[in-house]
């Protein structure tokens, strides 16, 4: 797999990108052509791949691909601080290079997006999390997070001894405020007695709170200070830092994107990963790569709910597993969603 490093400010020259791209044993984008095969790209959100979240399930999509439909794949990773212009050349060289398709993981790409695609029409891209920029070769691959979440607020009300559970959204934007509606109305729906400590770690533009575990692990500690017993965190990379906290005080954590009781960075910590609130994004990665190579690329909005198994709470942790009344609390609250019983929040 070929790997891009962290491109850096506005009007690096397309040599530059090229040079780090050598530097780390991959091929220039002038030469990556020539192995053969089909090619797909995806770029990283901020905290880039090893976040044990949101990029890594992203990742894993790709490696998926690689091995199946022996893709040769691309990597390009984000710098700290940039700007749409610098979103805008990752993704104009991605795309130069032959890669399709070319996938940005977040919201963040849409202005970039918005200017690449049209450029490139016979390249089909996608972008995660989000679908305000539309056209006739983007794939808006979103997700019902809320779903996932009001899950996540159950299983939380149900084993919580203190009454005080907490949620950590790592950015105040809309999407993790969805997070944290379902999450609220889960909790409240069960034991409206429950106590929800809401908190961001930084305000756009400011996008620290999805990369700097110090914040996710200060913000933990607050809410550990306040009896919370049970700590919800969506907030990229910098919810490691929370995860370790409330590890470390013997309280439970609730995961998010990844199944996080089963990422090799959180070893440690595994075991207060009670569940985590999953989005198929590895296979939401490898369906559009298919797609691409089937000949039937697709387009608009791909939606992942709990009715698709898009969303969910993992079971990878046997003390969650063996906790009946509450999987059967999760479960019979799935199935009122999918029936429509249960209409869940995507503002608080």
């Amino acid at each position: 797999m070929r790997r891009i490093t962290r491109i850096a400010t506005v009007g690096v020259a397309s040599a530059a990108l090229a040079l780090s791209a050598t530097a780390c044993g991959g091929k220039t984008s002038s030469d990556a052509g020539s192995d053969g095969g089909d090619k797909a790209a995806i770029a990283y959100d901020i905290g880039g791949r090893g976040d044990q979240s949101f990029n890594d399930a992203a990742y894993a999509g790709l490696a998926k691909a690689e091995k199946d439909l022996d893709v040769n794949g691309s990597e390009a990773e984000p710098s700290d601080g940039e700007s749409d212009a610098d979103k805008v050349q990752r993704l104009t060289e991605l795309a130069r290079a032959g890669n399709n398709p070319v996938i940005g993981v977040g919201f963040a790409y849409a202005p970039a997006i918005k200017k690449v695609a049209p450029k490139f029409p016979k390249t089909t891209f996608g972008i995660i999390d989000d679908a305000s920029v539309t056209g006739k070769n983007i794939a808006n691959i979103v997700f019902n997070e809320e779903q996932g979440s009001y899950l996540a607020g159950v299983a939380a009300a149900k084993v919580t001894k203190t009454k005080v559970v907490g949620f950590i959204g790592g950015v105040e934007t809309p999407l993790i405020k969805k997070f944290e509606a379902g999450y609220i109305q889960g909790v409240k729906d069960t034991d409206p007695s429950v106590n929800v400590l809401p908190q961001y770690l930084t305000q756009p533009p400011n996008f620290d709170g999805f990369s700097k575990p110090d914040l996710g692990k200060a913000a933990a500690q607050g809410q550990l200070d306040k009896k919370a017993d049970v700590i919800y965190s969506a907030a990229g990379l910098a919810g490691s830092g929370a995860i370790e906290a409330a590890s470390k005080a013997g309280k439970w954590n609730i995961g998010v994107d990844s199944d996080q009781y089963n990422q090799a960075g959180l070893a440690n910590y595994k075991e207060s990963i009670l569940t985590s609130v999953t989005k198929d994004v590895e296979d939401s990665v490898f369906n559009l790569i298919k797609s691409v190579q089937d000949g039937k690329p697709q387009t608009g909005e791909i939606r992942y709910g709990l009715d698709k198994d898009g969303v969910g709470l993992s079971m990878s942790n046997p003390a969650f597993t063996e906790m009946k009344d509450v999987i059967a609390a999760v479960d019979k609250a799935k199935q009122e969603i999918i029936d429509g019983k249960i209409t869940v929040k995507t503002a608080p």
